[in-house]
């Protein structure tokens, strides 16, 4: 596939109002993606469990007017209008301008909402942008009927990219890829790919739960930080080593090796945090109760041989991955040791799930 497969045909049908409405989830990479050229093009390839809980409800309503020169739309975040969110869907409108010609033709009203707190490093802008997009697929399949699924899917994770990069990796699941690699059949920098090889059975309905340090904006945005890379010291090497460990974890998954998955899981988030460390300017997201959590979570690793271990995005929060067969004893771990180190004591309780929902 390429950038023109996804060029708008012209519809074949007169459509004067729809509303459609689309859950997407958040996700987390295991192998982390940072790092990307113009337009929202990764560095390297990445991986990332899809989650079920943590998720987006998007609903946009769809009525003709005559064409118009830019995409009319308002925005509305949980009951409220959000005019400073519009620039950035303002932006995202731009660039999928040519592959979706009918948003000119249409008045869009935007209503959205997350189960989950905005801005604070569990990829709200994936599961966001990613509702968007599958809106749109939805108006653009009922002009254009003889749309494939798969077509749909890639292209709702073509336009979803536009607008966040992670977002990609928001329309199927439980494992997506992200960025051409050369050991993922079907692999692309232009969308996501579920991961296409058997997974055994340790990592099916792996469990996340996020402890919520941090639910406040992020003082760096994933944005600037990603720009940061571009001069990056160690951007080359960066990126060399994510694409090794994706060869690494899809040989892991298959074969089920909890161990080894722990080791380069954790070896991605810190390295990913490792290069904020390193740029310049220089940030650090983790907080100081994002470092006692992950102590707690290695002494209790090493006291009880248990499987669990974390991953961070790119936010203070903490994912604490773990097989099912260990819910009952981390949900005592998180109750008595980790919580207390959470903002309010909070944390969301999810698992990998299977992409988004038409609603």
């Amino acid at each position: 596939m390429n950038t023109t497969d996804f060029t708008f045909k012209g519809n074949t049908k007169n459509i004067e109002k729809a509303t459609y409405t689309w859950q997407t989830p958040s996700n987390i990479a295991l192998v982390k993606y940072w790092g990307k050229s113009e337009p929202q093009l990764p560095k390297n390839a990445s991986i990332s469990f899809t989650l079920n809980n943590c998720h987006t409800t998007t609903k946009i309503e769809f009525t003709k007017i005559k064409k118009s020169n830019n995409p009319q739309f308002e925005l509305y975040f949980e009951g409220k209008k959000k005019d400073d969110f519009k620039p950035k869907i303002s932006k995202f409108f731009d660039r999928i301008k040519e592959y979706c010609s009918y948003i000119f033709e249409y008045e869009m009203v935007i209503s959205s909402e997350n189960s989950f707190p905005h801005s604070s490093g569990i990829a709200s802008s994936a599961s966001g942008m990613s509702a968007i997009a599958m809106c749109l697929l939805n108006l653009e399949k009922e002009l254009n009927p003889d749309m494939s699924d798969d077509y749909f899917n890639q292209k709702a994770s073509f336009l979803a990219r536009l607008g966040s990069g992670s977002a990609s990796r928001s329309i199927e699941g439980p494992l997506v890829v992200w960025g051409e690699h050369p050991e993922i059949e079907g692999s692309s920098d232009l969308f996501g790919v579920k991961f296409p090889y058997h997974v055994h059975k340790v990592f099916q309905n792996y469990q996340d739960t996020i402890l919520l340090v941090d639910k406040g904006e992020k003082q760096v945005s994933s944005t600037v930080g990603h720009n940061l890379m571009h001069n990056h010291p160690y951007a080359e090497n960066r990126f060399k080593q994510a694409n090794d460990n994706l060869s690494k974890l899809s040989k892991i998954l298959q074969a089920g090796d909890i161990k080894e998955f722990i080791n380069l899981v954790e070896s991605e988030a810190l390295t990913l945090h490792g290069m904020m460390l390193t740029s310049n300017p220089y940030f650090i997201l983790m907080k100081p109760n994002t470092l006692n959590i992950i102590n707690e979570i290695w002494k209790y690793r090493e006291e009880t041989n248990s499987n669990v271990c974390f991953t961070l995005d790119a936010g203070a929060n903490v994912h604490m991955l773990y097989p099912e067969n260990e819910k009952d004893k981390i949900k005592n771990l998180i109750d008595s040791k980790l919580k207390v180190f959470c903002q309010k004591n909070h944390y969301i309780c999810d698992s990998t799930g299977l992409g988004a929902k038409n609603i």
